[in-house]
């Protein structure tokens, strides 16, 4: 399920990929009620006047707070996963953004699947435990694809527009 007032940056670059026919479509509603707190602590946030944040330099004029984007059961197990957000030049670059995967057993506990500075899609093309390919957008024509390995997410090659590039 996408949030209100989702990151500006991962709806240009998921309105940019839009194109790309290896792109997987969210879920318009996931059905799952998750304790967001739980969410963000696993994903290292910390809750600072009413907001999460991540980046210390919240001054920055385009900074947005931490916020769950997405939230589905990325990998068919029955549990959920969400997807954290960020954004803030001065912490993130020309990037503007970050962002943290964290999934949920079907006890609660939440625990961090991957995180970094860019802006995550995930595609058709799955690894390990079900789990989607996430290829991790910014500025560019070149954008690493990562795979679950079974343990966490690693390089496995780089895509333009569902096609190879080097770059």
């Amino acid at each position: 399920m996408t949030r209100p007032g989702a990151n500006a940056a991962a709806a240009a670059l998921l309105l940019f990929a839009a194109g790309s026919a290896q792109a997987v479509d969210p879920p318009a509603d996931s059905g799952f009620e998750i304790d967001d707190a739980a969410a963000f602590r696993a994903a290292g946030f910390k809750l600072v006047a009413g907001e999460w944040h991540a980046c210390d330099e919240t001054g920055d004029p385009g900074y947005v707070p931490g916020q769950i984007d997405e939230l589905a059961d990325l990998n068919g197990d029955g549990a959920p996963e969400a997807v954290i957000t960020e954004s803030s030049g001065a912490c993130y670059g020309a990037t503007g953004s970050a962002y943290a995967i964290v999934s949920s057993n079907k006890a609660g506990k939440w625990r961090l699947i991957d995180s970094g500075v860019g802006i995550p899609l995930f595609l058709k093309t799955r690894g390990a435990g079900n789990w989607p390919d996430l290829e991790i957008g910014g500025p560019g024509f070149c954008f690493p694809v990562l795979r679950w390995n079974g343990t966490a997410y690693v390089p496995n090659r780089k895509e333009y527009e569902g096609k190879p590039c080097t770059g």
